[in-house]
């Protein structure tokens, strides 16, 4: 699996235009942790962390459906949220995490690869720079 420059990828980020004002970041962990961290040196915004299972660290289906692996533990009420993940398959766990987020003002989604709202590739899978 070949993957991209950091070079490459980090002048993606840069150029990424938002047309909201976001209130706060949501990563989903493990993956979004990393593209959260690099969009809010660029929105410096409140970061929060949804943890949701579905695949194994081969991205093999560990679960039929996502789970939540621990309790929401922020309040996004009426806030505009980015809801960022690394890679976006299928779309499982974002629309789990789309529906855990109810009554957040409005949600657009973020993935470093894949179909989302706003999305820096969506090509094959390819390896993330930060993947050991």
């Amino acid at each position: 699996m070949l993957g991209k420059t950091f070079e490459e990828m980090m002048d993606r980020f840069r150029n990424v235009v938002f047309a909201e004002d976001f209130d706060m970041i949501v990563a989903i962990a493990n993956g979004g942790l990393v593209p959260a961290g690099i969009l809010n040196q660029k929105l410096n915004i409140e970061i929060q962390l949804l943890r949701i299972g579905l695949r194994d660290e081969y991205q093999n289906p560990k679960y039929d459906t996502p789970q939540l692996l621990s309790s929401v533990g922020f309040d996004c009420k009426d806030k505009t949220i980015l809801l960022v993940d690394d890679r976006v398959k299928t779309g499982a766990t974002l629309r789990f995490a789309v529906d855990l987020l109810q009554g957040a003002k409005q949600i657009k989604t973020f993935a470093v690869n894949g179909k989302a709202d706003y999305a820096l590739y969506d090509e094959d899978c390819f390896r993330f720079f930060w993947i050991i």
